[in-house]
């Protein structure tokens, strides 16, 4: 089963404003280039599922009239491939590998942006997983998502 990539963003610094790309260079030293998290570490990179996104903003009552994926404050946005819910699967998006460390846990500052986010992405690992680069590349929108 393979999916794409369909959603890049990074920030420069805490709390910053979410800068969308077209393409990125992802480093095992750096990360996502230019984002804040780049550090080598088990959350240099956090990937979500536009599936999981979508069904959680679903969920919020009365239901937001636009949800961008950016509120999720996510590097990457795939869809049409179910994320791993393992901690040690890898992952692949065009020439990178990563490897899942974990569940993205939905903090408080989901609800400033969109009141009721947080409890709607924290069933079934809807908020994303967060990830170590094994393998790094440069990666565009329209790249394929699989299992690696």
């Amino acid at each position: 089963m393979t999916g794409r990539l369909i959603g890049i963003a990074r920030r420069a610094r805490p709390r910053a404003a979410m800068e969308t790309l077209d393409q990125v260079e992802i480093t095992a030293t750096a990360g996502v280039a230019g984002d804040i998290r780049g550090r080598p570490g088990k959350r240099q990179v956090t990937v979500l599922a536009a599936e999981g996104f979508a069904a959680a903003v679903a969920e919020i009552a009365p239901p937001p009239a636009h949800a961008p994926w950016t509120l999720r404050r996510a590097n990457l946005l795939v869809e049409g491939i179910a994320l791993p819910r393992t901690v040690g699967a890898r992952v692949a998006i065009g020439p990178v590998v990563l490897e899942v460390t974990g569940e993205t846990d939905p903090c408080s500052r989901m609800d400033a942006q969109l009141p009721g986010l947080t409890r709607a992405l924290t069933p079934d690992w809807r908020g994303g997983v967060t990830c170590r680069v094994l393998q790094g590349g440069a990666i565009a929108l329209g790249d394929t998502v699989a299992p690696a």
